[in-house]
């Protein structure tokens, strides 16, 4: 038999090219987004650490951190730079939280010329404090080394039922005419001055003597919030019977920095109110939802016109969640 010519065996044709490693995609340092036609230029850090229920709005198919075209990336000294992505959110809204969340960030862990909270609060860490009160360590307690923010959102679908006599009508379509969608840009604006955080879920445990949500409130503003508090951004969502309304607050933790009259900073902890504050700890990463219905009746009647009654209801979605930066 003739020996096997092993240059000649299919198995051993083998190319030895030489498997390239550089296509595997880079993350970006920056992301560019355009929020109807206004556009922001944000660290991914900063991306990342926006709340949830805040990404989920800006990214509802997912958010990827990865240059999309690496594969045709020349190496120049922009390739981790920015990609455009397009989101519908409100601009002014997006620049709200970023504003916020900026300064929380520079208030605890301070600038390059003043030291923050954190560098005070350094003796906690260090066993400076009794832990039984808190539970686990205090290097286990991230209230203690990271600014804490409670979010709340609230979504607010109207629906205006015009008077029987009224003008107000839809076509055979379903099209609302002139009259109707005069109505409902008054609901709206009607809605949209009404700022106070509390007044609707209030008027509901009082309807219902719901405890729970009594519980909700007084915990919310044991937390951070006043009960007169009103939203910290609020707007009409275009082309839409909506309102998208956001409030942000610090966690009140319950410590405490003081100044001795020698200039000395002192940090001290209201343990009871430590407690309270873990308890937000369950909505860190874990937004939660309320969803209630909620009916009143306005008088839409122009200075000298007679009484024009509309029946208001409004579908609220509040959004609750906490954010540590």
């Amino acid at each position: 038999m003739a020996a096997v010519n092993l240059n000649n065996s299919p198995i051993t044709q083998v190319s030895q090219t030489p498997v390239q490693t550089n296509l595997q995609p880079q993350l970006l340092t920056r992301l560019l987004l355009d929020l109807r036609g206004r556009r922001f230029s944000v660290d991914r850090e900063n991306i990342l650490s926006l709340p949830e229920s805040v990404l989920l709005c800006l990214f509802p198919n997912g958010l990827v951190l990865s240059r999309q075209s690496a594969a045709l990336s020349d190496g120049g000294d922009n390739d981790d730079y920015e990609e455009l992505y397009g989101v519908d959110f409100d601009p002014d809204c997006f620049e709200y939280v970023l504003t916020f969340f900026q300064h929380a960030r520079e208030e605890f862990y301070g600038t390059p010329s003043s030291p923050g909270l954190l560098a005070a609060q350094q003796q906690l860490l260090e066993g400076g404090s009794p832990t039984s009160d808190f539970g686990p360590s205090p290097s286990q307690n991230p209230l203690l080394t990271k600014q804490a923010i409670i979010v709340l959102r609230e979504e607010l679908e109207y629906f205006s039922i015009p008077p029987k006599n009224g003008k107000e009508a839809t076509d055979a379509r379903g099209i609302a005419n002139d009259a109707l969608l005069e109505l409902k840009r008054k609901c709206g604006d009607y809605l949209l001055h009404k700022r106070n955080i509390f007044t609707a879920l209030q008027r509901n445990v009082n309807k219902e003597n719901n405890l729970a949500e009594q519980h909700l409130i007084d915990m919310l503003c044991m937390s951070g919030f006043d009960r007169e508090d009103e939203w910290g951004y609020r707007a009409m969502e275009p082309s839409r019977c909506c309102i998208s309304s956001i409030a942000l607050v610090l966690l009140k933790t319950g410590i405490v920095h003081t100044t001795s009259s020698t200039g000395e900073r002192q940090v001290t902890v209201d343990y009871n109110q430590m407690a309270t504050a873990q308890k937000l700890l369950l909505f860190w990463r874990k937004p939660a939802r309320k969803c209630w219905w909620d009916g009143i009746e306005v008088d839409l009647a122009e200075p000298g016109e007679p009484e024009k009654i509309i029946k208001l209801w409004a579908r609220r979605v509040w959004t609750l969640e906490l954010s540590l930066v």
